[in-house]
C-alpha cells in the first residue's frame, strides 16, 4: 500500500486491486484543495480501475531505458516489477505537487546535491551517464523514453535565474531537469531540442530557463513547477485530463483531445490568452516537425488544484523528422497525421481557439519570423561545432519545408 501526499500532506492510500488493478481512497475530512487531480474530486467511493495505475499516479512514471534500469535493479529483490513498484521507487521525488511514500512513512525528499555547472561543463567525460543513473534514478519521478534526471543544484540556493528572491535553505526536491540521449541512436538531439524551445521562446511562448552543455551532450532545464518558497505547483498533462494512461499519449486529436479538452479544464480568466498560445504552439509543432507532440508534451498548471489552470510552459520539443524522415504528426488534425497545411492551421484556429482569420495570419507569420531567426542561431553554432553541422543543415530544411507547407502555404 502506497500513502499518497499532495502538497506535503497525507491525502489518500493507493493500493493494489485484483491482479492487475489499483484503487485510490482519500482519507477521511480530506479538504478539497487536497484533491490528487483537477479529474478526481474528493469523494466518499474510491477511484479504481481494473488494470495498471489512474492516470494521475501514472503520469510521471520514468519510461524506456530508465524504467529498464530501475527494473533490473529492483525486481530480484521483488520477486515480480510493475507500475506499482516503479511509483514506490520513484515517488518521493516527483514532478508537479504529489508524493508517494510507504503506507507508514513520513514524506522526505532529500535529493542528493549536483552541481549544475558540473554537467554542463561535462567534467565527469564519458561517465556522466553512468554517474547520474547511479546517483539519481531513484529520484527521477518524471516521464519519458529518453533517460531524464531530476537533480539538486547546490548553487540554486545562492540564486534561480528569473526568481527575485532565494530558494528555501531548507529545501531538499530536486531542482533542475538533466535530459541526456544515446549519441548512436539520435546524434545532437540536446542541441537539436535547444534550438526549438529557442524558437518557442521567441514566438512569445513561456519555457523553463534552458541550457545547453558546453560539448552538446545534455540539456539542463530549471523546473517550472518549483516555487521559491520550497513548495510545488500543480502540473498535469493530457493524458491526465483525458483520463487516458501514458500508453494512449498517441491516441487522439489536436481538435478534441487538445484544445477541447483544454477550455474544459482551463478554470481562469485567461483561458482566450492560453486557448493562442496552445494554438501557436501546436502550429509551432508542425512547423518545427516535432512528430511526438502527444498527449504527454502538453500540461496545465496551477496553484490551487480547486483555483485557475494554466496553460503549462513549454517542454520536450524537438524536429524529430532528421531522425525519421517519414515522420508525421503524434495526434490526428483534420483527421489525418500528415502535416497540416498553412489553411488546416487556419481552420483549426478559428474554430477551436475563436481566433479571427486576421489574428490567425498575423500568429503564423510571427512563428516563421521567429522560427527563420533561431535559424540563425543554429548556422551560427554549427559553425563554431562542427560535430553537429549535419543535423543542424537537416533540421534547418526540415524547418524551412515547415514554414513553407505549415505556415505560409
Amino acid at each position: 500500500m502506497i500513502k499518497v501526499w499532495t502538497d506535503a500532506a497525507e491525502a489518500g492510500l493507493l493500493d493494489r486491486q485484483g491482479e492487475r488493478g489499483s484503487t485510490f481512497a482519500y482519507l477521511p475530512d480530506t479538504p478539497a484543495s487536497r484533491a490528487v487531480s483537477v479529474t478526481m474530486p474528493i469523494r466518499l467511493p474510491s477511484w479504481s480501475v481494473t488494470f495498471g495505475l489512474l492516470p494521475i499516479f501514472d503520469m510521471n512514471l520514468p519510461e524506456g531505458f530508465l524504467r529498464e534500469r530501475l527494473r533490473l535493479a529492483f525486481a530480484k529483490a521483488t520477486g515480480a516489477f510493475d507500475d506499482f513498484d516503479l511509483l514506490s521507487i520513484v515517488g518521493r521525488s516527483q514532478v508537479g505537487r504529489i508524493r508517494y511514500t510507504g503506507d507508514k512513512e513520513q514524506l522526505r525528499e532529500d535529493v542528493p546535491f549536483q552541481s549544475v555547472n558540473e554537467i554542463l561543463a561535462h567534467k565527469r567525460g564519458g561517465d556522466l551517464f553512468r554517474y547520474l543513473v547511479e546517483k539519481f534514478a531513484c529520484f527521477s519521478g518524471i516521464s519519458g523514453v529518453q533517460p531524464k534526471f531530476l537533480v539538486r543544484d547546490e548553487s540554486a540556493f545562492a540564486e534561480m535565474e528569473r526568481a527575485p528572491h532565494r530558494l528555501s535553505q531548507s529545501y531538499r526536491g530536486a531542482t533542475h531537469i538533466v535530459k541526456l540521449w544515446d549519441p548512436n541512436e539520435y546524434p545532437q538531439l540536446a542541441a537539436n531540442e535547444y534550438f526549438c524551445l529557442t524558437a518557442a521562446r521567441k514566438c512569445g511562448l513561456e519555457s523553463p530557463p534552458f541550457r545547453l552543455a558546453e560539448d552538446g551532450t545534455a540539456l539542463v532545464i530549471d523546473r517550472f513547477d518549483l516555487r521559491m518558497d520550497g513548495t510545488y505547483r500543480g502540473f498535469e498533462d493530457f493524458c491526465v485530463l483525458n483520463a487516458r494512461g501514458t500508453g494512449e499519449k498517441y491516441r487522439g486529436s489536436y481538435e478534441t483531445q487538445v484544445m477541447k479538452r483544454f477550455a474544459q479544464f482551463a478554470n481562469s480568466t485567461h483561458v482566450n490568452e492560453d486557448l493562442e498560445k496552445l494554438f501557436i504552439l501546436i502550429a509551432l509543432n508542425c512547423a518545427l516537425r516535432n512528430g511526438d507532440a502527444h498527449l504527454k508534451n502538453f500540461g496545465i498548471v496551477y496553484d490551487d488544484v480547486e483555483g485557475e489552470a494554466r496553460l503549462a510552459p513549454v517542454y520536450d520539443l524537438v524536429t524529430t523528422s532528421v531522425y525519421l524522415p517519414k515522420d508525421s504528426m503524434a495526434l490526428t488534425l483534420n483527421g489525418s497525421t500528415r502535416w497540416p497545411t498553412a489553411k488546416e492551421l487556419r481552420k483549426l484556429g478559428e474554430t477551436r481557439g475563436g481566433l479571427t482569420p486576421a489574428k490567425i495570419r498575423q500568429i503564423l507569420e510571427r512563428i516563421a519570423e521567429a522560427i527563420q531567426d533561431a535559424a540563425q542561431e543554429v548556422r551560427s553554432y554549427a559553425k563554431e561545432h562542427p560535430r553537429f553541422a549535419g543535423i543542424g543543415q537537416r533540421m534547418l530544411q526540415e524547418w524551412e519545408t515547415g514554414v513553407n507547407t505549415s505556415l505560409r502555404g
